[in-house]
């Protein structure tokens, strides 16, 4: 059975499957190769191709081998150098392109691509170019109109002047190629939206069915909850953090059924969360997240630790998956999402986000990232290293979470730690919107049915 693994460029034994499918340029089979692997800060992806050896048709394309995300995303970059041009993109099939200089638009295609800004404008010149002969001839003025576009293309591609990319995907299944990592890209920005109900249509979500198998799910829950409230003793009563709760779900890494097990517990001066672990016994991945139990507070959180012993490292912190991290001293700074929930030590979270930036990471890992891109990351690695090990002290360490529901411990509780600034604040319209607050009702709601 294939599984998803990372891609490795030395890697001689990778899992490739190929299959006889029908060439659509001949009608003649031909060869699909498929390959499943991993990209670190992205998804699990398939990467096909077909080669037809009737007719010598190649064609390559991606898919996404992860589920639909619960938002949507949004990039947006300025290109202005040719080093922009060179950033690697991954659209899926759901994404939109736009280049709002030229209110030029590539809606979705349905066939997921590895590519570079440089190839997306390249591969819309070749398509425009294509039928202008035909074009022409039946209609003369539409083909003079493109052939003048296809030059502002051109001009585009040849940076004569600068110009922003702007990727719009409900599947939340993109990514464009940080060029300033681990740093914040100042040219590249991303955002969160929630989609509406044609984007869920597009990427084929369905309200009604999901409210079917939603009410199919509260049956079946229901049955279960009879079944075991009679196995109970009646005079005891049902405590569920003294309880450890299984359900079934399929491994994110081979996609087996496997079991989850999940723990509501209480952390002392902070609230309850839900902690949840999985262990494939198919092919032994494990993973574990955390998750707030009381839902989101009224207020963000801004948690500042400032690091003047090695011991430090070894402070619980608890990471939601609206909180970002940042180190100043470092200049780092990694958004939400990143990790997602983990209730872990300070050392353990920075370790994780250490190996993610850099271990396994194939864009900057890889055949194809710069010298320049692999020693900033080597510095900035052995910098990391020296804040683990506890070498470097006096660095500020800072947890922003819109959600208010991330936590660091305070070793001198329940008085308050000299090192540790905690500033509660009040959220603003963004946060609130990507937070999906701005759209919530809770008062006359029914008005709207």
């Amino acid at each position: 059975m294939s599984v998803f693994t990372e891609l490795q460029a030395d890697d001689p034994g990778s899992d490739v499957t190929e299959i006889e499918s029908l060439c659509f340029n001949c009608g003649e089979n031909g060869i699909t190769k498929l390959l499943l692997t991993k990209i670190p800060f992205y998804k699990e992806i398939i990467l096909m191709s077909f080669e037809c050896e009737h007719c010598g048709f190649k064609n390559n394309e991606i898919q996404s081998g992860d589920k639909i995300q619960e938002k949507g995303h949004i990039f947006t970059c300025s290109i202005a150098s040719r080093k922009d041009m060179n950033r690697q993109v991954i659209k899926s099939d759901y994404a939109t392109i736009k280049i709002p200089e030229i209110d030029f638009e590539i809606p979705p295609s349905k066939r997921g691509e590895i590519t570079t800004v440089e190839g997306i404008v390249t591969r819309c010149i070749s398509s425009l170019e294509q039928d202008q002969p035909v074009r022409k001839n039946l209609d003369p003025e539409g083909a003079a109109q493109i052939d003048a576009f296809i030059q502002v293309l051109i001009e585009k591609k040849n940076l004569q002047s600068s110009f922003s990319i702007v990727i719009e995907d409900p599947s939340g299944n993109s990514f464009v190629e940080n060029l300033n990592a681990p740093h914040p890209d100042p040219a590249l920005t991303e955002s969160q939206f929630l989609r509406n109900k044609e984007q869920n249509h597009l990427v084929g979500i369905f309200e009604e069915e999901l409210k079917q198998i939603a009410e199919e799910e509260e049956e079946e829950n229901k049955g279960k909850e009879n079944d075991e409230s009679k196995e109970k003793n009646e005079n005891e009563p049902f405590n569920v953090e003294d309880e450890v709760l299984h359900f079934g779900t399929n491994c994110s890494n081979c996609n087996a059924p496997c079991e989850t097990n999940m723990k509501v517990t209480s952390i002392p001066f902070f609230k309850e969360v839900i902690i949840m672990a999985t262990n494939c016994d198919g092919c032994g991945h494990r993973t574990n997240e955390v998750k707030s139990g009381s839902g989101i507070s009224e207020k963000g959180i801004e948690i500042t630790l400032r690091v003047t012993d090695p011991i430090d490292m070894s402070r619980d912190v608890l990471k939601s998956e609206t909180c970002a991290l940042k180190i100043p001293e470092l200049d780092f700074e990694v958004g939400a999402g990143t990790l997602g929930g983990k209730f872990t030590t300070l050392e353990g979270l920075l370790v994780a986000m250490k190996e993610q930036l850099s271990e396994r990471n194939p864009l900057i890992c890889g055949d194809s990232s710069s010298s320049e891109l692999k020693d900033r990351m080597r510095e900035f690695t052995d910098k990391m290293d020296d804040v683990i090990t506890g070498k470097t002290l006096g660095v500020h360490i800072i947890l922003d979470d819109p959600a208010g529901n991330s936590y660091l411990q305070n070793v001198y509780a329940p008085e308050d730690d000299p090192e540790i600034k905690i500033v509660h604040y009040v959220r603003d319209f963004e946060q609130n919107d990507e937070l999906g607050l701005n759209d919530l009702k809770v008062e006359n709601y029914e008005e709207d049915n």
